[in-house]
């Protein structure tokens, strides 16, 4: 799948290439060979005495059936005493059975588990070597869901689908072949049966499968809406809209219960309907076999034995359909994970990078040009010079490449052609890790984890001590508010800080820029959720902040960024002015059109 390609409608159920995959996840499996040794082992074990076992038995019952024939007839008088030895290894052999059992089921569900958590820490290890590009590009919904819900397919059907198949294979190989020898006319009719009862199974298998994707498309639309609503509680109730949300809840419920139910039925409709077809095949059965009992073709140990084989055949043979069903979807669901490990990364970091510890803030474009798609060029020939400790003011229109001139210095994209210098050392030289290191920013949209206030300001420099969080907390202004709060420094935020107004999110973001204490700033309408009064406090701490500091600054209201050394003017994703206020209101250009009309 490409990055390109957004999810739409329901996950495929079906690999593209089940082969490959195949190979590709039994590959992942080298490091648990040893474990897999035993699973096999095990297998073949158990699957070797749950043929032998009916046999065995069959010949104990005989012998217990010839016993008291004989005691009848007046012979030695029946003790079970004397098929002790017999009854013993039975016993020994039925608890071998389980104990082969139990030990390949507790070893596969360790590999699985395993293989998870090695899936998982490679997407993991993938994610951050992943381009901003691909997160652009696709749904969080489907990249979440190859971290959840396609592994965990993956670990239920190794551990139960899989082993489940690997056993019926081998049981009903040897349990057909042991019938043939007892009576092939007997085999031949549960054959018959069989064969019916899995017409039946792949039938209404595959309408279960379009049951089941329905049933999927209405969970997802049902979450959609109500994770829509429960974001948009505050705008429901301002605009009374609680019926109309209620009844499209209710709609969208009602349709996941008719999907639920339809697909719940036919689940649950084809056992009892395989059952039936067993039972029948086992009154035939019965029938013929007691007339082979009364004409001495077959003794009534063997006959048991059959029924014991038709048993433990009938049931995997009717579960094929299902049991490959299911092996079809986690191989989907593992082709979408190595899809998603096998996405083209980014450009990796040069082996022998320049170091760059503390910059001293001298950024220059030279004839920078970008396009997110190399055959579309959004940017051409950028080329401007910051110099160490000016402000940097970027404005323009929504969409006129404000955001992207910022992910091109910060190198969350790579430049298609020219080159981004840091005090003259290309950033392409550098590593991304120590390249950030030199930048601080405050994005609009605020983002806060779940932890303590402390822990969230503290987010880039981890050590801080308790005297420096709070003394970034004042600068930022935002220390008065914290105190306020049930444990102050170390309440626990929770739920995205819902309790939060956007401005209060927004002033502790900024505080994480003062702990830092970062030669380059970049602010990204950093203010934008505050009031005018905290706003003008702000300022004087970012003026502060700013003095022999690189700042860039995206702004909407140009009054913030009267005093810039240098104001960008950007549309279409080109500077087309560049050059301070007054310079720039001199020249009666976009800027100064721009700059009037908010003024006005």
């Amino acid at each position: 799948m490409s990055a390109k390609k957004k999810l739409a409608g329901i996950e495929r159920e079906v690999p593209q290439n089940a082969r490959n995959t195949a190979v590709r996840l039994f590959r992942q499996l080298h490091g648990q060979r040893v474990r897999l040794t035993v699973v096999v082992i095990s297998i073949v074990i158990y699957v070797a005495l749950s043929i032998w076992n009916p046999m065995y038995s069959a010949i104990v019952i005989d012998r217990l059936w010839q016993s008291i024939q004989a005691a009848w007839n007046g012979g030695v008088p029946f003790s079970p005493l004397s098929l002790a030895p017999q009854l013993l290894q039975l016993t020994a052999q039925y608890l071998f059975t389980w104990l082969f059992y139990y030990l390949q089921s507790y070893l596969m569900a360790s590999v699985a588990e395993s293989l998870v958590l090695e899936l998982r820490t490679q997407i993991a290890r993938k994610l951050h070597r992943l381009p901003l590009r691909f997160f652009d590009q696709n749904l969080a919904g489907e990249i979440l869901s190859r971290v959840t819900s396609d592994l965990d397919k993956i670990s239920e059907v190794l551990q139960t689908g899989l082993l489940k198949l690997i056993v019926a294979i081998g049981t009903i190989i040897g349990s057909l072949i042991v019938m043939f020898y007892y009576s092939v006319p007997l085999t031949c009719i549960f054959l018959v049966f069989m064969a019916i009862s899995m017409i039946v199974t792949n039938i209404v298998a595959r309408k279960n499968l379009v049951c089941a994707a329905e049933r999927q498309e209405t969970i997802a639309v049902l979450t959609g809406i109500v994770e829509e609503y429960y974001n948009g509680r505050n705008v429901i109730k301002a605009y009374n809209h609680e019926a109309e949300s209620i009844r499209k809840v209710s709609e969208a419920a009602e349709a996941n219960r008719a999907a639920n139910q339809k697909a719940d039925f036919l689940t649950n409709c084809v056992n009892p309907l395989i059952r039936l077809l067993n039972r029948l095949a086992q009154v035939v059965i019965a029938i013929l076999a007691g007339r082979a009992m009364l004409s001495g073709a077959m003794s009534i140990g063997v006959v048991q034995a059959f029924f014991q084989y038709v048993n433990q055949t009938s049931e995997p043979l009717t579960e094929a359909s299902y049991m490959i069903n299911s092996l079809q979807a986690a191989l989907a669901s593992a082709e979408r994970t190595f899809e998603l490990l096998d996405e083209e990364e980014e450009i990796p970091d040069p082996a022998h990078p320049v170091p760059v510890e503390r910059a001293r803030g001298n950024i220059a474009f030279e004839h920078v040009s970008f396009g997110y798609d190399p055959q579309r060029i959004l940017m051409k020939d950028i080329s401007f010079t910051a110099l160490p400790g000016q402000k940097i003011a970027v404005v323009g229109s929504t969409g006129a490449g404000k955001t992207t001139l910022i992910n091109l210095l910060m190198r969350f994209y790579e430049v298609n052609g020219g080159r981004i210098t840091v005090d003259g050392v290309p950033t392409a030289e550098m590593t991304r890790s120590g390249l950030r290191r030199n930048f601080g920013m405050v994005l609009q949209d605020t983002w806060l984890f779940g932890g303590t206030v402390a822990e969230n300001i503290a987010y880039g420099k981890p050590d801080a001590t308790r005297e420096e969080i709070i003394a970034a907390a004042r600068a930022a202004k935002v220390d008065y508010f914290i105190r306020t709060m049930p444990q102050g420094y170390d309440t626990v935020l929770d739920n995205e800080a819902a309790n939060l107004s956007a401005g209060q999110r927004q002033l502790l973001t900024i505080a994480r820029v003062f702990l830092c204490n970062p030669p380059i700033i970049i602010l990204d309408e950093a203010t934008s959720s505050v009031d005018t009064r905290t706003e003008a406090e702000i300022g004087k701490a970012m003026k502060q902040l700013m003095q022999g500091r690189t700042s860039f600054v995206i702004a909407h209201r140009l009054s913030t960024i009267r005093d810039a050394d240098i104001i960008l003017f950007m549309e279409h994703g080109n500077i087309i002015e560049q050059g301070d206020h007054n310079t720039l209101l001199a020249k009666k250009g976009a800027y100064a059109a721009l700059y009037y009309s908010q003024f006005e």
